[in-house]
């Protein structure tokens, strides 16, 4: 009987282990689309203090992220949070916004 108890709490351990120590299925997926804004906005600066982006560059990146967030104003204002299709949107603008980022930040000026 202690043997049958001691066999089935190893055995249900030995099943939930791989779980608890599992990576996340996108490691480098942000956490919401504030953390992405967040982390763009480093890269902008980051480009600034390396010299890799102009001011002019910087201005238009920094009017392209604001746009950005006034639309997240806007889709939070009208309902509980951000419906998937509001998200994807604003997914979809923030993609464009990273795409220009690195081509400021790569473009050789």
């Amino acid at each position: 009987m202690v043997t049958r108890i001691v066999f089935a709490t190893l055995f249900s351990v030995g099943l939930a282990a791989p779980t608890a120590f599992a990576q996340p299925a996108h490691p480098h997926r942000p956490a919401s689309v504030n953390a992405r804004q967040h982390r763009q906005t480093d890269r902008i600066k980051d480009g600034i203090h390396d010299g890799s982006v102009t001011r002019r560059e910087a201005n238009r990146l920094r009017a392209d992220e604001a746009a950005v967030r006034a639309e997240e104003r806007v889709y939070r204002r009208t309902g509980d949070g951000l419906s998937p299709r509001e998200r994807a949107d604003l997914q979809r603008d923030l993609n464009r916004t990273s795409r220009e980022i690195n081509r400021a930040r790569h473009n050789g000026r």
